[in-house]
């Protein structure tokens, strides 16, 4: 008797036509990580972390490790005030006056810390007290590069401070602080550090490269509809754009999110809300790119995903969602002085933190659903279904259920039930007279108190002779 055989799961693909799409890659994978390899794991929860300062929604995270490589400073910024938390476990204490509700942007040099929120250019020595540099320009971001501290203007001037004195933006006696005009429309929103090169980015997408001597055009507009959205690992960046999420190493940004394209965009309309493309917030933590969507539905399941962010695993090349109970506002990732690595992120005025050991949204459900199309390599040819196996954690809460029909479309066909898995071993025969083209297969769970691990399965079907 035919089978098919999946125990090499991939992530999401939504764009590719199904006949020729792998049947190990995924419609739906919401609320799963990719462990162990091949395998789909419930992802962690998160747990509130630290208190609510103020009653003000959070617009940045940011920290800063000193360099006595024993001090950690986390901040948030929420209202008109930048607030700190020594070692991320002490409890905010109010900072800094800033522009109410901006963006805090931040960079270092010579162990100071350095922060741009539209209006001059602040930085502290001890993480408590910040201070205005000489002449310092209003400022929208900051970045360290060649020695120096850049400074995206409000505008489109580009300022640099003097060589080994980010406090230092005179132009008199031997100060060599300076400026010059980024051209192109629209105005700076972000500058990064890539390749040992600065890259300057517009909100009009325009993109330019400076090298310290020599500023080139890149001749290419597809630079971050977010500055927020903007993470790097191992010096290469990515960023959300109109048409999905970009990489970048130096060459010319490129698209890496064909995949999960319509829930970005498509042709009904029920991606990713325009608004939402302005200032989604972004993070790499350990080995994946996350960035907040809002909600989506994409056009091929039809099916919504609230509080949306996705997730690009940076190893496998493998997409997939987090439905989160809480809407994030700004992501940030640090590591504390254990070398425990924490991914932070604020919705409202309260921060979180996602705990491997947590299997809540704090105190809410994680609700896990997989939704798989299976052809058995063969869409063309009616099939008679028999049995299916499906291989679990034993203990989980999952459930399981089926459909079957010629459409491409899981919406417009009748589910049915295949019950729990609790044991770890799910054999099911399917009744009879269960045929048609294609089976979908739909895992899904929601609880506070289960691990999830699904493992793989095998689906056995006879062709019907025509």
């Amino acid at each position: 008797m035919p089978q098919t055989r999946i125990y090499n799961q991939e992530g999401v693909n939504l764009f590719i036509n199904p006949l020729i799409k792998k049947e190990s890659e995924l419609l739906r994978a919401v609320n799963v990580d990719t462990y162990p390899y091949g395998a789909k794991s419930k992802r962690p929860g998160y747990v509130t972390f630290l208190g609510t300062a103020d009653g003000s929604a959070v617009n940045s995270l940011f920290s800063w490790q000193r360099a006595n490589g024993t001090e950690v400073h986390v901040f948030r910024a929420s209202g008109t005030t930048i607030w700190q938390s020594y070692q991320g476990t002490g409890a905010w204490t109010a900072r800094h006056e800033i522009t109410a509700d901006a963006h805090v942007s931040h960079a270092v040099l010579d162990d100071k810390l350095f922060v741009a929120y539209g209006g001059t250019v602040h930085y502290t020595t001890d993480g408590t007290t910040f201070t205005e540099g000489s002449v310092a320009p209003l400022a929208v971001d900051v970045v360290e590069y060649q020695n120096r501290i850049y400074a995206c203007g409000t505008a489109s001037t580009l300022f640099y401070s003097t060589a080994g004195d980010g406090t230092n933006w005179s132009t008199s006696g031997t100060a060599d602080s300076s400026s010059f005009t980024i051209p192109g429309e629209g105005k700076l929103i972000r500058a990064i550090k890539v390749s040992d090169r600065l890259v300057s980015a517009k909100n009009s997408g325009v993109l330019h490269r400076w090298d310290g001597y020599q500023l080139s055009d890149m001749a290419n507009n597809q630079g971050p509809s977010s500055p927020n959205s903007i993470a790097q690992k191992n010096g290469f960046y990515f960023w959300l754009n109109y048409d999905g999420l970009y990489g970048y190493g130096g060459a010319r940004p490129e698209l890496v999110s064909n995949a999960i394209q319509p829930q970005f965009y498509n042709n009904l309309g029920s991606a990713m809300a325009g608004t939402a493309f302005l200032n989604a917030p972004a993070v790499v933590s350990r080995n994946s790119y996350y960035v907040y969507q809002g909600n989506t539905t994409d056009d091929i399941t039809y099916e919504p995903i609230t509080n949306s962010m996705a997730k690009y695993d940076i190893m496998f090349n493998q997409f997939t969602n987090y439905q989160l109970a809480n809407s994030p506002t700004a992501m940030h990732s640090y590591t504390d002085t254990s070398g425990i690595e924490n991914f932070i992120f604020s919705s409202g005025n309260q921060c979180y933190k996602f705990s491997g050991t947590t299997l809540s949204d704090n105190n809410s459900p994680i609700p896990v659903s997989l939704l798989y199309q299976i052809m058995t390599d063969a869409p063309e040819r009616e099939k008679e279904f028999k049995e299916i196996d499906l291989f679990f954690n034993p203990g989980n809460q999952a459930k399981v259920a089926f459909a079957v029909g010629n459409s491409f479309s899981p919406n417009s066909l009748k589910w049915q039930e295949i019950g729990d898995c609790s044991e770890g071993h799910a054999h099911y025969r399917f009744p009879k007279g269960t045929r048609g083209r294609i089976i979908f297969i739909r895992i899904y769970e929601s609880s506070t108190n289960s691990q999830f691990k699904f493992y793989g399965m095998t689906i056995e079907y006879e062709f019907i002779k025509k």
